[in-house]
């Protein structure tokens, strides 16, 4: 594991457990904060995300002839927003508020569905060993994205998200942390792992992290989608990402 991918790790853990606390309270503070991280996170999508997972593609088709289609990576990244959004469905369907013991349920079938999220996200990032700069921002984005996860579980759950929650997701991190170290995929089987989690990160953030209409703040937002577009392209065109 390089420093680099250590230090992003121990952002995320820092992250989920005072993502709260470091969020304004101010109501107008706190929707331009996540008009903003919602706008990284858009850009983020388009000038990394969707790149890298087309060069994974290619970079696939170099070690097995049964690909043929080129688009087969694309197709494990929509089977990614498939499961994660039909799960996601279901849990916010259910009426749980009604019953103490569904809702219960409810909330640890979600936290482990965010911890297994958290262990893909950390195993992509430990064993695709990102460093210097690509680290830096690779890790602002997915530190802003797990802000938004984290106060939108404890605007959900509360009490319970704070006190047994955030400490299951850490564990997801540590478990990815711990899964990159010691277990070496096939440069197929890591595609596969990354288009997944690729799907599923667009479903979070297109769906999830954008904020409606009406607690929006477009400025901001478009701030945030030409800075972080303007920089990484940028960055991208000098270090050749």
């Amino acid at each position: 594991m390089s420093l680099d991918a250590f230090i992003m790790g121990l952002a995320f853990i820092i992250i989920h457990l005072a993502a709260n606390q470091v969020l304004p309270s101010n109501r107008m503070k706190r929707l331009r904060w996540f008009s903003f991280s919602g706008g990284l996170a858009v850009s983020y999508v388009f000038v990394y995300v969707l790149p890298s997972l087309h060069k994974e593609q290619v970079i696939v088709k170099k070690y097995t002839d049964y690909l043929t289609m080129e688009s087969e990576l694309y197709f494990i990244g929509l089977i990614g927003v498939l499961i994660f959004y039909g799960i996601q469905k279901f849990v916010r369907k259910v009426d749980r508020k009604g019953d103490p013991k569904k809702h219960t349920t409810l909330f640890f079938m979600q936290i482990i569905f965010f911890a297994i999220y958290n262990m893909l996200v950390a195993y992509i990032t430990v064993s695709s060993d990102v460093a210097g700069i690509q680290a830096v921002f690779y890790g602002l984005a997915i530190g802003l994205h797990f802000i938004a996860i984290a106060h939108d579980l404890w605007r959900e759950y509360g009490v319970m998200y704070n006190q047994i929650g955030r400490y299951v997701l850490v564990l997801g991190i540590i478990a990815g942390w711990i899964t990159g170290m010691l277990v070496q995929l096939s440069p197929l089987l890591q595609s596969i792992v990354f288009a997944f989690i690729s799907g599923a990160m667009i479903l979070n953030v297109l769906k999830y992290e954008l904020p409606p209409d009406g607690e929006a703040h477009f400025p901001t937002f478009a701030i945030g989608v030409v800075a972080y577009t303007s920089i990484t392209m940028s960055l991208k065109f000098f270090f050749q990402w």
